[in-house]
């Protein structure tokens, strides 16, 4: 009897590194970066970029920058002769740049934002079709979102092969 038992523990050791085997293996992919890095994908974010109205608030947002940095390295020269009154004045001055920066930052950010989620929704059905080959080719039995891993390395990750895949379908 002790010695079935032995054979039965030892055939059942060997079998399961083969099941789990035929469950396929473990995959993380980031959907977005996998868009975002196509060649389209980047076609049109330049053509985001190169629109006038892009390009002045681009514009606007280096001048407020320039601004910004010059007035921050100004108050820390000068802060310490600065009598309280100054500097609670050069504090909002600061506190109002910074302001205008990031409500251009805002309008920059929207702008790529906007065509960045275009092209996600554009996009979905060839990055489903080209998941579903990887998942087959590969022999992927669990594939996940990066966004919901904690930790994977890059050797899991799928998201070069996506992008390469959708940059070799046929532009629509």
């Amino acid at each position: 009897m002790l010695k079935f038992l032995k054979v039965s523990i030892v055939a059942l050791a060997f079998t399961l590194p083969a099941a789990a085997m035929a469950q396929g293996k473990i995959a993380v992919v980031n959907l977005q970066e996998a868009i975002l890095q196509t060649d389209l994908a980047q076609k049109r974010l330049n053509e985001v970029r190169n629109q006038e109205d892009y390009k002045a608030d681009k514009a606007e947002f280096d001048k407020l920058k320039k601004e910004f940095d010059d007035l921050v390295q100004k108050f820390q020269k000068d802060a310490a002769v600065m009598s309280q009154e100054q500097q609670v004045a050069a504090r909002q001055k600061l506190a109002s740049k910074q302001s205008d920066l990031e409500h251009v930052t805002g309008k920059l950010q929207q702008a790529e934002q906007g065509a960045g989620q275009m092209l996600l929704q554009e996009m979905s059905p060839r990055v489903q079709e080209v998941l579903r080959e990887l998942i087959a080719t590969e022999g992927i039995g669990l594939l996940l979102q990066r966004a919901s891993v904690i930790h994977a390395d890059a050797g899991y990750s799928i998201t070069a092969k996506v992008t390469d895949k959708l940059n070799q379908l046929p532009a629509e």
